[in-house]
């Protein structure tokens, strides 16, 4: 099974055809799907901006 926490693959049966002309309904199985993704990506984002911020943080003094 995958980390991934923003996909599910196997909820994933929803494929639309062309003529398939009406809206899908929003259930809270997929808010919730929705609401995790974006926790995810949060997280995944302040893990980079924390390497970010230590790759670029200003070196301490060296003593002399």
């Amino acid at each position: 099974m995958s980390t991934d926490k923003r996909y599910i693959s196997d909820n994933d049966s929803s494929v639309l055809e062309l003529e398939d002309t009406r809206k899908t309904r929003l259930t809270f199985r997929m808010l919730k799907e929705l609401r995790l993704a974006g926790e995810a990506r949060e997280q995944e984002y302040k893990e980079e901006m924390g390497l970010v911020r230590k790759m670029y943080a200003v070196p301490p003094p060296q003593p002399t």
